[in-house]
């Protein structure tokens, strides 16, 4: 098969790989589509990667026994390869999976464990059935593009009578305005990229703020007449938008990240949590039970086909890696074949 690596700083090709065979419950699935993430870092950095991408849609082409899959089945990948035992896969929380099977380990080969190729390897109850009449660009979108603040929404219980604020408008966060738009919430997005902001608008957000700006904590406040959103959600990652979030919040409101940081963030429990009353929440992805609603959302909201900007072959991966680097798009989507 094909696959995409990255082999020095903003240098990538395409490469021949061993195709995966199916054991056990792992089946193969012949990759459609395949968004790009964070992969751009690495590209940028300089860092050779011979195994990328978490996420992709495809058709199931081979099995090793029956199972919850057949051939032919359209399915969404989920990522990673968490055990399917312990007590938070069992209750669709497999994301926070401790467990992890060393995929080399388990099959004598990394080969299938990266999306940027033509075939993977995944358990066959990672593999979840794409309703008919949607494409498998579009499904795609149930994963990193629309699951991780899906999650987060969900957890808080955001709805109609919700302001909520989002910081950080890259592909997570310009996801976050579509589900917060389809819960009917008032959006508040923090972004100071042009070409996002004009995506984030086009997408549904109420009102837009220049996170550079001295004046945004102010203009957040007098957008909510003094009170702050009753929700906020960092999709940045950066330490100040995080902290803009917990200031921004009101009393009793909700935080929540999904942005990934490795930075100290300063949380004081009596100003922040106890005084005023904040919930504060980490929320990685989705619990695989939210799927069919997550699906709901991709069938009818009238806006999130144009979180997809970009489509290039998987040979056009050194031009695709250069555009995400850019970040003047939205999601990428690769198609392998």
């Amino acid at each position: 098969m094909k696959k995409a690596v990255i082999t020095g700083e903003r240098r990538a090709e395409i490469v021949e790989a061993p195709t995966p065979e199916p054991k056990d419950d792992w089946v193969v699935v012949k990759v459609l589509a395949t968004p790009m993430c964070t992969e751009y870092k690495m590209f940028v950095a300089g860092h050779r990667a011979a195994y990328l991408g978490h996420e992709a849609a495809g058709e199931v082409v081979a099995v090793a026994q029956p199972g919850k899959v057949t051939v032919g089945d359209r399915v969404v990948v989920m990522p990673q390869y968490p055990c399917g035992q312990c007590a938070l896969c069992v209750a669709g929380d497999y994301i926070y999976c401790e467990h992890t099977i060393d995929v080399e380990q388990f099959t004598g080969s990394r080969e299938g464990s990266a999306t940027y190729a033509q075939y993977l390897l995944k358990p066959d109850w990672l593999l979840l059935k794409i309703p008919e009449g949607v494409s498998y660009d579009m499904a795609s979108l149930a994963l990193c593009a629309l699951g991780p603040s899906f999650g987060a929404l969900d957890a808080m219980g955001t709805g109609a009578f919700d302001t909520v604020l989002i910081t950080g408008a890259g592909p997570v966060g310009l996801g976050g305005v579509v589900n917060a738009k389809f819960r009917g919430a008032q959006v508040i997005v923090a972004e100071g990229n042009p070409y996002r902001v004009e995506l984030a608008r086009r997408l549904g957000a109420d009102h837009i703020l220049d996170p550079a700006d001295p004046a945004a904590a102010q203009a957040l406040r007098d957008y909510t007449a003094g009170r702050g959103v009753d929700m906020a959600l960092d999709c940045s990652g950066v330490v100040a938008a995080q902290r803009f979030c917990i200031d921004a919040t009101r009393r009793r409101g909700q935080v929540a990240f999904v942005g990934e940081c490795s930075e100290p963030l300063e949380i004081r429990v009596s100003p922040d949590l106890i005084r005023k009353g904040l919930t504060v929440r980490g929320s990685w992805h989705y619990n695989l039970s939210l799927y069919p609603k997550i699906m709901h959302v991709i069938q009818q909201s009238p806006v999130v086909g144009q979180l997809i900007t970009h489509t290039f072959a998987m040979s056009e991966i050194q031009a695709a890696l250069e555009l995400s680097a850019s970040q003047r798009c939205g999601k990428v989507i690769l198609h392998p074949w």
